[in-house]
């Protein structure tokens, strides 16, 4: 075979791998977004205007999806119909283990890349502390967790239980499960004894006027924990130079948030680069309440 019907052929058989990296490139990419606002239209109007700004500044375009449970959206992420996730912790740690899913960023919320759990009852419940509600003065009452994909409504609470030596199935009369701003309003109202929660909306709500600060009494706090993460399914993190712009992207929200400010909900102030070991004490929990099996 001449040179030039060699050359020939090699270019042919490079045309559908070129077609398939240009589709690739025009293919909307698909950004899964948790339930964090009370209702799926408010929280798609919420982070519309992030999805635009990847679009933007990715060259693609990007289909926005709330996903209204972070079970539901771990395995979106870990199934390949989400390409990009803003998800809570425990969400992002199922996601990778089961899958690959790879954070790239965490969220910043008040400057600061971290928050905590909560457990809180209402005033006229008669529980001042964590350890009147593990105790006898605890025993029989109602309490909700949030969905089972929650870090902290579901996996550091049971977590900080067992430490304690308390099956809550078995210590609490009642036990729900179910979001965390029905969990807020319930408690408040005084049809919940206690509920986990976390500090981020706890404020967001008070600040939205859903709940008043003073029907919310917090009697736990968690240590510090990573907040939300930006994670990418396992066949986009292959592509660094997708996950350089996607960070280039993120990192940059923060100073242009003084002139559009609607790009993130409020208390929220930007992005930071970070990558799976941020989510180690996530894991760990898991690990140690056996709602992760480690990997042989």
């Amino acid at each position: 075979m001449s040179l030039l019907r060699r050359g020939l052929a090699a270019f042919l058989l490079t045309l559908p791998l070129l077609s398939l990296a240009q589709s690739d490139a025009t293919k909307p990419l698909v950004f899964g977004v948790g339930l964090f606002q009370p209702d799926r239209e408010k929280n798609d109007a919420t982070y519309r205007p992030l999805a635009e700004h990847l679009a933007q500044r990715l060259g693609r375009p990007v289909q926005l999806r709330t996903v209204d449970s972070w079970e539901g959206l771990a395995r979106s992420l870990a199934s390949g119909d989400t390409d990009i996730a803003l998800l809570g912790p425990w969400g992002y740690v199922l996601a990778h283990h089961e899958a690959g899913a790879q954070a790239v960023a965490t969220i910043l919320y008040e400057g600061k890349p971290e928050y905590h759990a909560l457990i809180v009852t209402h005033p006229g419940s008669g529980l001042s502390s964590a350890q009147d509600l593990l105790g006898p003065k605890g025993k029989g009452r109602s309490f909700a967790f949030g969905d089972k994909g929650s870090t902290s409504g579901y996996l550091i609470p049971l977590h900080f239980f067992m430490q304690q030596g308390v099956d809550p199935e078995k210590h609490f009369g009642r036990v729900l499960y179910t979001k965390h701003q029905a969990i807020e309003t319930q408690v408040a109202a005084g049809q919940l004894d206690a509920g986990a929660d976390y500090n981020r909306n706890r404020n967001a709500m008070i600040d939205q006027g859903l709940i008043k600060a003073e029907q919310s009494r917090v009697i736990w706090q968690s240590p510090a924990l990573p907040n939300d993460a930006v994670a990418v399914r396992v066949g986009l993190h292959g592509d660094r130079a997708f996950v350089q712009g996607l960070q280039a992207a993120l990192t940059e929200i923060g100073p242009l948030l003084a002139s559009r400010p609607q790009l993130l909900p409020a208390r929220y102030t930007g992005f930071v680069a970070a990558d799976n070991s941020v989510y180690k004490p996530i894991r760990d929990a898991g690990l140690a309440t056996g709602k992760l099996s480690p990997k042989r």
